[in-house]
Parts: C-alpha cells; sequence; structure tokens
C-alpha cells in the first residue's frame, strides 16, 4: 500500500502561482512512477503531468506545458507540482497517484494509488 496526501492548494488570481505538494508513505516510493491529475465540477478526471522512470522524463498536457513543473524527491518521500501562470481554467481539484512502472503515464486506469485531492481556484 502507499498513502498520497496532497497539500499546498488556494485561492489565487490569475498569473499567480501555487505549489502542491504530495507526501508518500507506505511501500518504498521509488517503486512508483508518479503523476498528477485534476478534475473540475462536471467534467472528468484529466492528466496534467506525469513522470516516467523508463525515459526519465515528465509529460505534461498541453494545456499546461510551460507553465507547470513536476519534480520528485526521492529523499522526503515528496512529489510536487509548481503551477505558474495560473487560469481560471485551471480551477479543479488536483490528485496526485501512483502507478506501477510500464502503465501508460497518462491514463487514470493506469494509477493505483491515489490521494485525497487538493482544491485550486483560480479567480479572473
Amino acid at each position: 500500500q502507499v498513502q498520497l496526501v496532497e497539500s499546498g492548494g488556494g485561492s489565487v488570481q490569475a498569473g499567480g502561482s501555487l505549489r502542491l505538494s504530495c507526501a508518500a508513505s507506505g511501500r518504498t516510493f521509488s517503486q512508483y512512477d508518479m503523476g498528477w491529475f485534476r478534475q473540475a465540477p462536471g467534467k472528468e478526471r484529466e492528466f496534467v503531468a506525469g513522470f516516467t522512470s523508463s525515459s526519465g522524463r515528465t509529460y505534461y498536457a498541453d494545456s499546461v506545458k510551460g507553465r507547470f513543473t513536476s519534480s520528485r524527491d526521492n529523499a522526503k518521500n515528496t512529489v510536487y507540482l509548481q503551477m505558474n501562470s495560473l487560469k481560471p481554467e485551471d480551477t479543479a481539484v488536483y490528485y496526485c497517484a501512483a502507478r506501477s512502472y510500464s502503465r501508460p503515464y497518462d491514463r487514470v486506469d493506469s494509477y493505483n494509488y491515489w490521494g485525497q485531492g487538493t482544491q485550486v481556484t483560480v479567480s479572473s
């Protein structure tokens, strides 16, 4: 089992920044690849960012590319999502998730473990 706890959400004006954190506990954190998703009211959960060990790269949704950056600190068992130049359309509940290696990084059903989510609200 892996337990994930997000923090760092809040309310910000358009153009502002937030940094989300996702603290992991349980099984060895480094055995999993991590991803970020978000879900706005009335919409499906969508991919935001995902790290793949096989390539050593982090992939981003086109809607956040160039504005969001995901990083990982294995020593702290924590993953971060730095969000800059926020837009009202970024408003959503953000989730971090963990998946076993080799599964597609951008699919919700690839991920075994999910955090509880943290709300991000961007006002215009």
